[in-house]
């Protein structure tokens, strides 16, 4: 690999689940499809594409020793888990369940006549067995549109949900023509998921479902071609 030099995984490649009630593209290794090449990228393990049929979705299942975050695209996700906590996240929310020692929760579509769509992430903490805890805030469009809000960090800075691990998420929504840039960020790593619309980085064009990633990031220029919205992961 070339200094610098973006990789790209295309919508195309990613691993497919195919079920009556969920349809998934997986980014990264996940359940049934294993790709060696592709088990994460640094502490980002996980990033799925659902879409979940109405009335349906994951029953009470167990996680552990992990930050998954809940990115809701279209439609609603009901959540519950055995902290007691009962929410519904829609688009504009961010979720964070830290799992740690130990938690089950259920995630559902509570709509009954029409499918959602979630991006589910996740990523390695820092250490294990800490205490699950839960967290969900709003960012409306307009502070994500032609910027970069910062939506995860490590300790929660400007209004973000706080993860257990050395990374940030941003969130934007990219209007046609208009241009973002990301500073350089030296001896980080970047991850470009792109969930809607089409766009350029750094001259590479990229859609729906795509993603991208650059070690040691330079400074990235995003450059939508139609209205786009992307979540941009920097990662130690």
């Amino acid at each position: 690999m070339k200094p610098n030099e973006i990789m790209i995984r295309k919508a195309g490649d990613r691993g497919v689940a195919e079920h009556a009630w969920l349809h998934s593209h997986f980014t990264f290794s996940f359940a049934g499809y294993f790709d060696p090449k592709h088990m994460g990228f640094h502490a980002l393990r996980v990033i799925n594409d659902d879409i979940i049929q109405p009335g349906k979705g994951f029953g009470t299942h167990p996680h552990s020793n992990m930050e998954i975050i809940s990115y809701v695209v279209e439609g609603a996700l009901e959540h519950k888990d055995s902290m007691g906590t009962g929410s519904v996240v829609r688009p504009n929310d961010v979720q964070r369940m830290s799992a740690g020692s130990g938690i089950t929760h259920s995630e559902f579509n509570p709509l009954d006549d029409r499918p959602m769509r979630l991006i589910q992430i996740w990523i390695k903490p820092d250490k294990p067995g800490i205490e699950p805890s839960y967290e969900q805030k709003t960012y409306l469009p307009d502070e994500k549109t032609n910027t970069l809000r910062l939506v995860a960090s490590p300790d929660g800075a400007d209004g973000s949900v706080r993860i257990h691990q050395n990374a940030k998420i941003y969130a934007s929504i990219i209007e046609p023509g208009k241009q973002v840039l990301k500073e350089a960020t030296p001896e980080r790593h970047v991850w470009v998921q792109v969930v809607n619309g089409k766009l350029t980085l750094n001259g590479q064009q990229l859609e729906t479902g795509d993603g991208a990633s650059q070690e040691n990031a330079g400074e990235l220029t995003f450059q939508a071609l139609e209205k786009s919205e992307l979540l941009i992961f920097e990662l130690a």
